[in-house]
C-alpha cells in the first residue's frame, strides 16, 4: 500500500467543503432523540453536558487534522501502514473498516425504526432497507464529488427543518432551566460521554483528506463546521428542556420529533410525517461516508480496480447484518456497544496516533539525522 495518496485533480474539492461535509455527517439519527439520554444523565443541566462535548469535540478534530498534516497527502490507511508496519497496520485499517461498517450499520436501522414507528409500520424492514441501500450505492459508486455534492445540498434543503424548531419556544417555560449547575461534575461529564453516539461522523476526515486542494485551510473550516454542529445541538436541547417537563422528557424517545408534532401549518396536519421523510437527506450522507470509507480501506489494500467489487460485497454484507435486529431491545443494545467501542475510536485513539505521529516524525527523525 502506497502511503501518501494523489487523486485525480478533477477529483479535489476546495476547502471550504470541509465544513459542509463534516456538519452534514454529524447531524444524522442522533439528533432526532438525544436529549432524553443525556437529560437521564444530567437533568436540566443536559445542555451544559451538550456544550462541553462540543468543545472536546473541537479539540479532538484539531488533533486529527493536525495528523493529517504531518503527511503530505494521506488518510487513516495510509498512516497507519506507516506508524505500525504492514501486517499491524493491516490490522489496524481492518479494524477501521469494521468500525465504518458498524457506523453505517446503527444509521441505517435506527433511521428505519423511525420510519416504521411514525410512518410506515407495516412496510418490512427489507424493502426500506434496500430502497435505501439502492440510494446510497448511487452515491458511493459514482465518487466522492458526488458524496460531497449531496452533503452540501443536505446542509441547505434540510435548514428549513431545523428553523420550525423555533415553533416550540412560544409554549417555552424558562423556569425548566433553573437553577444552574445543580447536578454534580460527575453526572454533567456523564451526559458529556452519552452524547459520543450524537456528535460522532467527523472522524471521517481521516479519509477524505487527500481529496481537499487546500490543505492549509481544512483545520480553519473543520473548526467551523464542528461549531455550528455544536452550537445547533446546544440550541436544540435547550429548547427541548424548556419546552418539556422532566417527566415528559424522559418518556420521550424521540425528542426532537416530538417537537415537530406541534408545529401546525395551514395545508399539513401532521407536519411529523413531512419531517421524518425529509430527514432521509440529512441522513445519506452519513450512509455513503461510511461506506465509501470502509470500501476505500478495501481499495487502498487491494487495489481501485477492484473498487465495485468491494462496494457492492459490503452492501450485501450490510444488508443482511440490517435484518438480524429487529426489536426495540436488540437496536437498543446494538446502540449501546457501538457508542462505547465509538468513545474508543473517535475520542480515545486520535490523542494515541498523534503522539505515534509526533515521536516519529519530530524525534526519532532528528535522532537519525543528529
Amino acid at each position: 500500500m502506497k502511503i501518501h495518496v494523489h487523486p485525480q485533480p478533477q477529483s479535489l474539492l476546495n476547502a471550504f467543503m470541509v465544513m459542509f461535509i463534516i456538519h452534514s455527517v454529524q447531524i444524522g439519527v442522533g439528533v432526532q432523540g438525544f436529549q432524553r439520554i443525556i437529560y437521564g444523565d444530567a437533568g436540566h443541566d443536559a445542555w451544559i453536558s451538550v456544550a462541553l462535548s462540543g468543545v472536546v469535540t473541537c479539540f479532538i478534530g484539531f488533533i486529527m487534522v493536525k495528523t493529517l498534516n504531518y503527511y503530505e497527502s494521506s488518510d487513516l490507511y495510509g498512516i497507519q501502514q506507516d506508524v505500525y508496519g504492514k501486517w499491524l497496520g493491516t490490522c489496524m485499517n481492518a479494524l477501521y473498516i469494521f468500525y465504518c461498517m458498524g457506523s453505517f450499520l446503527v444509521v441505517i436501522r435506527n433511521y428505519i425504526e423511525v420510519l416504521q414507528a411514525w410512518v410506515f409500520p407495516e412496510v418490512p424492514t427489507w424493502f426500506l432497507s434496500l430502497t435505501l441501500m439502492m440510494l446510497v450505492l448511487y452515491g458511493v459508486l459514482a465518487g466522492f464529488r458526488v458524496i460531497a455534492g449531496v452533503s452540501f445540498f443536505s446542509v441547505f434543503l434540510a435548514f428549513w427543518l431545523l428553523i420550525l424548531l423555533a415553533y416550540p419556544i412560544q409554549f417555552s417555560h424558562w423556569s425548566n432551566l433553573l437553577p444552574i449547575l445543580e447536578s454534580n461534575a460527575t453526572e454533567i461529564l456523564k451526559g458529556t460521554y452519552s452524547m459520543t453516539f450524537t456528535v460522532i461522523g467527523f472522524e471521517l476526515i481521516y479519509f477524505f483528506y487527500p481529496f481537499i486542494k487546500e490543505k492549509n485551510k481544512v483545520q480553519t473550516y473543520m473548526q467551523i463546521g464542528l461549531l455550528y454542529t455544536s452550537l445547533l445541538y446546544v440550541a436544540i436541547m435547550i429548547v427541548a428542556l424548556s419546552y418539556f417537563s422532566g417527566g415528559q422528557l424522559e418518556r420521550t424517545i424521540w425528542g426532537t420529533l416530538s417537537l415537530f408534532k406541534i408545529v401546525r401549518l395551514p395545508f399539513i396536519e401532521r407536519f411529523e410525517y413531512v419531517a421524518i421523510t425529509f430527514w432521509m437527506l440529512m441522513i445519506l450522507p452519513n450512509l455513503m461516508l461510511y461506506l465509501w470509507s470502509a470500501s476505500r480501506g478495501f481499495t487502498r489494500m487491494f487495489g481501485e480496480k477492484r473498487r465495485k467489487v468491494f462496494t457492492w460485497g459490503l452492501s450485501f454484507i450490510l444488508f443482511g447484518c440490517i435484518q438480524l435486529f429487529v426489536t426495540r431491545q436488540q437496536i437498543n443494545s446494538l446502540n449501546n456497544v457501538f457508542a462505547q467501542m465509538a468513545f474508543f475510536v473517535v475520542y480515545g485513539y486520535p490523542l494515541f496516533l498523534f503522539l505515534i505521529v509526533w515521536l516519529k516524525k519530530k524525534v526519532f527523525r532528528k535522532g537519525v539525522k543528529s
